[in-house]
């Protein structure tokens, strides 16, 4: 017979296996929309996504007087040492979800 405690841990381990963040999901939405900071969207940084975003729009009608490939540089800077980083931001995303599990 289960004990009440099983139950609880059985069911945080069904809400983490239904919210943790994966890498497969973090890496595609890294290489087809990372520029418009979709994979931090994702990892729950929600402020440095709408940097990216905002810059990219910036940089997007920058580009009329040419000024815009500057703000583009930056963000493929960016998105490229995003690459590397994903797999830290994936674990801090998952142990921050643990935390608020308990």
């Amino acid at each position: 017979m289960q004990q009440p405690n099983d139950t609880a841990a059985a069911q945080q381990m069904m809400r983490y296996d239904a919210n943790k963040k994966t890498a497969l999901i973090a890496y595609l939405l890294w290489f087809f929309a990372g520029y418009l900071g979709a994979h931090r969207f994702y990892l729950g940084r929600i402020v440095s996504g709408l940097i990216m975003l905002v810059l990219f729009l910036l940089s997007c009608v920058g580009m009329l007087i040419l000024v815009g490939f500057i703000g583009l540089a930056v963000i493929g800077l960016w998105w490229l040492i995003d690459g590397f980083l994903i797999p830290g931001m994936i674990s801090g995303a998952n142990n921050k979800l643990i935390n608020n599990l308990r």
